[in-house]
């Protein structure tokens, strides 16, 4: 199930995320995919017994306290041995519910100028980035963190430098995080930064990057 409902800002991205990410069932054959895309289906389909049949749920860039009925329930869900992929601004969801961010592995800070970066792959056997060799460049809007999580998940992208985003220390070597994976209880949690652009939805690369990290949180 694939979420796109938000209650902050709204990337204009959304409606190709929804394309590619249907493409990419139909293509693979790894899963079916049905869309949570208003406030009233946020209501309806993400409740325990709307989701018994549901193996993972991804956020696609959504934003805000999206409503879900029972967050506690939802999380309870996840950690009962289910699967979690967040896109881009799903770390810019829940400010207000540490479980959610616990959950995630961080919380989105702030962004700069939209910015080219030589992304390290990191633990390069992971399916969401295995295809891209030991550096992934790209193009994109570049998210800050409140805090490097390494050490409390699976780094799959970091930056080993600062973006040249406008924002403090840009340029200067560092160690930011901008793709991981996770345990959360008995479920799978995959997250990334990346997918602020509609040019980079329809890049391969990137596709690739979202289909591993689906496939990832779907194995039992």
């Amino acid at each position: 199930m694939v979420v796109t409902h938000t209650a902050g800002f709204r990337h204009d991205s959304i409606p190709v995320a929804e394309t590619i990410i249907a493409q990419l069932a139909r293509t693979s054959g790894a899963f079916d995919v049905s869309f949570c895309r208003t406030a009233e289906d946020v209501r309806r389909m993400l409740t325990p017994a709307a989701l018994a049949d549901v193996a993972a749920v991804v956020f696609a860039n959504t934003t805000g306290n999206v409503g879900v009925p029972d967050l506690d329930a939802f999380l309870g869900w996840i950690a009962a041995g289910r699967g979690f992929a967040g896109v881009h601004s799903a770390s810019d969801t829940y400010h207000d519910a540490p479980a959610y961010l616990e959950m995630l592995g961080n919380e989105f800070a702030t962004h700069g100028n939209q910015v080219d970066v030589n992304a390290v792959v990191e633990n390069g056997a992971h399916p969401a980035v295995a295809h891209l060799g030991a550096r992934y460049a790209v193009f994109d809007e570049i998210y800050r963190f409140t805090r490097n999580n390494r050490g409390g998940v699976t780094p799959l992208l970091t930056l080993d430098r600062y973006p040249a985003d406008g924002l403090e220390h840009a340029g200067e070597p560092g160690d930011l995080p901008l793709a991981w994976a996770r345990s959360y209880g008995a479920g799978r949690v995959f997250y990334t930064a990346l997918g602020h652009r509609e040019e980079l939805w329809r890049d391969q690369r990137f596709q690739q990057h979202i289909l591993g990290g689906i496939r990832a949180v779907l194995v039992p």
